[in-house]
């Protein structure tokens, strides 16, 4: 059997092509002068127009493909550069918080200082709180070349936070009012009450409650919420009229040991960032 050859395949695709093409050019010549088409030019034109859609569709589908490729590589380039600025957006808040806080305490550290002046007192920056013993010390950026010694009160924007137990020539270490060891925070306070004022022990913090506890309280005068609880001067290891805080409540005992009672603290005891040192009286020319 004779093999069909290949080239006259494409000679006749070729013809096939012209016939359709000069039928195409035939009847778009007839649709000139004439408003209905013939069958045969209907069918042609539905048979072109159909192959003309199947040519289309890949390379639509291609071109709708790239395209939508493009807009999901821009919205990708878009979305990294708005997390940038988030990020960075982020980071500026926080920055700025930090700025407040320190700002703020700052302020209160002043607004301390300013009602300080029957004392002579040097602010120090708080450098170490270690996680281990943060209810019980702080290490502060003053030491003996700053004049600070030992048993000195310290004080943080609003009221007592503890006393000085170690000098170091550049630093030293402060025990605070938080701890557990009774024989630091042992301060001589007073109640100043409607009828006179209490005096009694600071001996020791009362976590539940977040508060002093204040004991041997002097009978005699009664005490009630709010009253104002300072530092009395009695026993010559710290000045006289330092804010300690507010009484609580009356602290329930079975002992005779004298009366004992809560005291809110008048400064928090936690984010200490800034801090002064009670030194000594101020004498005048000072």
């Amino acid at each position: 059997m004779k093999k069909f050859n290949p080239n006259k395949k494409i000679i006749v695709a070729i013809i096939l092509f012209i016939i359709i093409v000069a039928i195409v050019g035939f009847t778009a010549g007839k649709l000139k002068n004439q408003e209905k088409v013939s069958s045969a030019t209907s069918i042609t034109n539905d048979s072109v127009g159909l192959v003309d859609k199947m040519l289309a569709a890949p390379a639509k589908f291609f071109a709708n493909s790239v395209e939508a490729f493009e807009n999901l590589m821009s919205t990708y380039k878009e979305n990294q550069a708005l997390k940038k600025k988030l990020k960075s957006y982020d980071e500026a808040i926080i920055k700025s918080d930090n700025l407040q806080k320190e700002i703020d305490a700052l302020k209160s550290e002043i607004d301390l200082n300013s009602t300080l002046t029957s004392y002579s007192h040097i602010s120090a920056n708080v450098i170490t709180r270690s996680p281990n013993t943060w209810q019980d010390m702080l290490i502060i950026d003053r030491g003996t070349k700053d004049g600070i010694e030992v048993n000195m009160a310290v004080m943080s924007a609003k009221g007592l936070v503890g006393r000085v137990t170690q000098v170091n020539h550049t630093t030293s270490k402060v025990e605070l009012l938080t701890s557990t060891n009774q024989s630091v925070n042992r301060f001589p306070v007073k109640i100043s009450a409607d009828g006179g004022d209490l005096y009694g022990l600071l001996q020791g913090y009362d976590e539940k409650k977040q508060a002093f506890v204040v004991a041997q309280v002097t009978e005699g005068e009664s005490f009630k919420a709010g009253d104002i609880v300072q530092t009395s001067g009695l026993g010559g290891n710290s000045p006289a009229n330092l804010l300690v805080g507010k009484v609580i409540s009356e602290k329930k005992n079975g002992q005779s040991t004298g009366r004992e009672v809560y005291v809110k603290p008048a400064t928090q005891m936690y984010d200490i960032q800034l801090v002064t040192v009670i030194k000594r009286l101020a004498v005048d020319g000072e």
